[in-house]
């Protein structure tokens, strides 16, 4: 049994660095920046009808990969619309996430404690969840406190479930997700309609004020409990 765990792990770990080999030799990584977004959209409109399924995997693999997901949230309401793009956003990065937990607890977990073992993000989650459980994952998603990419792989390294994690998560993504994509999306799917456009606007910057409110609240609150 435990070869077959040791088989299974250094498949894994094949295909992981496969994957980052065939990123540099397509030089993907070069277009993951804001200013290159449109070169994103002529490449999502290559592929037609399965263009939501190529998107949700570049954005599990940007996940997995510390490859930003902003640029690609906002691109996800250009090409697909607020709807449709905070759909796919929401599913590739709740499952990006899900794969880096995954990897830190049982495939990377020796490379990702000698990383972060001496960092106090990490110290500072590993406690945040023995002390507040699932609380610790919602406050995380919805305030900025460290980098999206990083802390899904800590997560792995805690004691919380991963069922709690990957349904908190998803919950806590979903208001940023959806007022992102509905920014991004409002002129492309307003189709010139004036009514629509800042209807779409006024969603986006609804869900966005509404994560910031939560998130100075959170912060307010954790700061009182500190002193």
């Amino acid at each position: 049994m435990k070869n077959k765990g040791n088989v299974r792990k250094l498949i894994l770990f094949l295909l992981l660095i496969t994957t980052i080999i065939l990123l540099w030799v397509f030089d993907v990584f070069s277009y993951f920046q804001l200013d290159r977004i449109h070169q994103l959209i002529d490449w999502i409109h290559t592929f037609g009808p399965i263009a939501p399924i190529i998107f949700i995997v570049t954005y599990i693999i940007s996940t997995v990969f510390f490859l930003p997901g902003f640029p690609l949230t906002l691109l996800a309401g250009v090409v697909f619309g607020p709807v449709f793009g905070a759909i796919w956003v929401s599913i590739g990065s709740t499952i990006g996430a899900t794969f880096a937990f995954i990897i830190g607890r049982y495939l990377g977990r020796e490379a990702i404690v000698s990383r972060f073992s001496h960092h106090d993000m990490m110290k500072r989650i590993d406690e945040g969840v023995k002390k507040q459980g699932w609380k610790m994952v919602a406050i995380t998603r919805l305030v900025p406190l460290f980098p999206f990419n990083v802390q899904n792989y800590i997560y792995g390294l805690t004691d919380i479930p991963l069922g709690i994690y990957v349904v908190v998560s998803w919950l806590c993504m979903i208001p940023a997700t959806i007022g992102y994509t509905f920014l991004a999306g409002a002129i492309i799917d307003g189709n010139g309609d004036a009514g629509r456009t800042l209807t779409y606007v006024g969603i986006g910057i609804g869900f966005i004020l509404f994560v910031s409110i939560i998130g100075s609240r959170i912060n307010e609150k954790i700061k009182k409990e500190q002193i």
